[in-house]
């Protein structure tokens, strides 16, 4: 799945600052610079493409000089997820660096704690809390559920498929969008917040070098918040068919043949995966028609025919659906020339 053709939504970004002491002036200077439309702070059901909302939590990191921005009591200062790579890259396998994380963390934070926990052929990590995090707590449990996954896969350099995922939160209303967070199994109101995994990764050699971690910093979070795990999820299969600017528009009897299925099955599995393939194509066109928007100079009748719309009108229509705002709404958000903003140091 192309991470900068994905969206999330506005709310992500409003609780990005629940933990840290801001006044408006500054909340939109930060959003200027991570290129996010200010109208957006008005939009209820607006979104933003994954890469400004990883634009902005850099920003917030280094403003703050916390990798964890505001999350909790202490500050991550710059610099603790290098040398939390460092301290794991030289381990044999999985299950040692995996020990070693939790280690970690428990040196440098006082309010939660990871634990690898392995029983008959299930592994799982637990993000426990001692403390309520400062910062927006659902959103800290999914970064930091979403940070051992990401970091977990990619020193093994495989994706690790989650058996399950247990959250110690209420529903999010949200939720809905964790089909592209996790596939399978989600539990919530849970004990703790966890992802289960099979413990045959345990045994898998770690496969990166200091060489590959650069990169893997620099893509932070960005890289590991929506992956596909289209091995497993047939809705992932559909989106990153459709994700393809060729096929965006295609029709379910495109998809299905291409794929190698009849129509009633593709449509009978994905809604044994709560959805369906109308949902998953207008989360696909939403999701390229905001990045075109907030990225390109696109036409808007250029980008309705591309996905797939008879006219401007339609895709006006549907836009408004998808995030209560129109397409043009974006994009004049996107071009306003926003003076730079002077910032009080003692906000």
């Amino acid at each position: 799945m192309d991470t900068s053709a994905t969206t999330v939504p506005m709310h992500f970004v409003h609780n990005l600052f629940q933990g840290l002491s801001t006044s408006l002036i500054r909340r939109k200077s930060f959003l200027s610079q991570a290129k996010i439309p200010l109208f957006l702070l008005e939009a209820p059901h607006g979104r933003v493409t994954v890469l400004q909302f990883a634009r902005l939590y850099r920003l917030l990191a280094n403003e703050y000089d916390d990798e964890t921005p505001g999350f909790f009591s202490r500050p991550l200062r710059g610099g603790t997820l290098k040398y939390l790579c460092l301290s794991v890259m030289d381990a044999p396998n999985l299950q040692v660096a995996l020990h070693r994380f939790s280690q970690f963390f428990r040196l440098i934070l006082d309010d939660a704690a990871y634990q690898l926990v392995v029983s008959h052929e299930v592994a799982s990590m637990r993000f426990v809390e001692k403390a309520v995090p400062q910062g927006d707590r659902v959103l800290v449990h999914e970064l930091m559920l979403k940070l051992v996954h990401g970091m977990a896969s990619w020193l093994i350099a495989e994706k690790i498929p989650p058996i399950k995922i247990s959250c110690a939160y209420h529903q999010p209303q949200h939720s809905h969008e964790y089909l592209y967070f996790y596939p399978g199994e989600v539990a919530f109101d849970q004990p703790w917040t966890a992802i289960h995994f099979d413990r045959k990764f345990l045994r898998k050699p770690i496969r990166q070098s200091k060489q590959q971690l650069s990169d893997f910093l620099q893509k932070a979070p960005a890289d590991w918040m929506y992956v596909s795990f289209s091995e497993q999820l047939l809705a992932h299969r559909v989106r990153d068919y459709l994700s393809v600017s060729e096929q965006i528009s295609a029709v379910i009897q495109q998809v299905a043949q291409a794929l190698h299925l009849s129509v009633r099955t593709l449509s009978r599995r994905l809604a044994a995966e709560g959805t369906h393939f109308q949902a998953v194509k207008d989360e696909v066109r939403r999701d390229f028609a905001i990045q075109q928007l907030t990225s390109s100079s696109v036409s808007l009748a250029v980008l309705a025919g591309q996905l797939g719309f008879e006219d401007l009108a339609s895709f006006n229509r549907a836009f408004r659906n998808w995030t209560g705002s129109t397409p043009g709404t974006y994009r004049r958000g996107r071009l306003k020339d926003i003076k730079p903003l002077h910032i009080d140091s003692s906000a």
